[in-house]
């Protein structure tokens, strides 16, 4: 089974505590590491043998694009993002799930072009870093704050 599947399996069995809500199509999650504060996933629920999003038929593949922009969209401004980075990868865990990034000037420092660029551009080990784990009380502000502008958009 996948990261992704067990973390599923979590919300699942209420034990995931960075679980956020339940959409049609996905999951919505805070993620685990906060260097991008607000930082969000959103997780396809089915994996099976659906990898890609020309795997999905038209329908799933438009609702499933739908809620993520609206996951966008609140994580935008539940977090006063400047802009949004998508990321739809794979390679590490092949079960489809967007990435949500948060970004603000300044948030990589000065990596990258002079501060600006991908969230890839920042040091992964410090990104990943055990420092950029919200507390439990951080942790149920962001995903307070999350839930409220999911709400306003549903």
């Amino acid at each position: 089974m996948c990261l992704i599947c067990d973390r599923i399996n979590m919300i699942k069995n209420g034990t995931n505590p960075y679980f956020v809500k339940e959409l049609k199509t996905g999951y919505v999650v805070i993620g685990d590491n906060q260097h991008f504060k607000g930082y969000t996933l959103f997780l396809y629920k089915h994996h099976e043998t659906t990898t890609e999003l020309f795997h999905l038929n038209r329908q799933e593949r438009a609702l499933f694009m739908e809620e993520m922009t609206l996951v966008a969209q609140a994580v935008s401004k539940a977090f006063n993002a400047e802009k949004i980075n998508y990321e739809l990868l794979g390679m590490g865990d092949a079960h489809l799930h967007w990435h949500i990034f948060p970004r603000r000037t300044g948030d990589i420092g000065d990596y990258g072009n002079h501060g600006k660029g991908p969230v890839w551009w920042y040091p992964m080990e410090k990104m990943y870093s055990d420092d950029n784990r919200p507390s439990p009380v951080e942790l149920e502000d962001l995903k307070k704050r999350l839930l409220c502008e999911l709400e306003k958009l549903l």
